[in-house]
């Protein structure tokens, strides 16, 4: 009984911390899929990669990251088809970087 509330207090303690680093991660996560989707209804073939490369690196290996990935492209794929204008190459890429680089600080401490 005496261990039993200072392994709760830890529990607790790294529950917090990965829901924080998930919302972080989950918005990373989702950016980079929204992207995706506007790469691939303005056919950036090599932007597509680019995307999916990186979640797949960088991000946990769980299912809910990959929908939350496949969802996000979806849904800008079939909002891009509506009639928007796709941005120039040079503007995606960019988009995508800063994208890339705020899912690796997201999950910077689950490598």
């Amino acid at each position: 009984m005496k261990i039993a509330a200072p392994l709760l207090a830890l529990i607790l303690a790294s529950l917090t911390n990965t829901s924080m680093a998930a919302d972080a991660g989950t918005a990373a996560v989702e950016a980079l899929g929204r992207l995706n989707g506007v790469a691939l209804a303005c056919q950036q073939p090599a932007l597509v990669a680019r995307a999916r490369n990186a979640v797949i690196t960088t991000a946990p290996k769980t299912r809910g990251y990959g929908e939350i990935f496949e969802n996000a492209t979806n849904a800008a794929y079939l909002e891009q088809g509506k009639g928007a204008v796709c941005p120039d190459a040079a503007s995606l890429s960019s988009n995508m970087a800063a994208a890339e680089q705020r899912m690796k600080s997201a999950f910077a401490d689950s490598k």
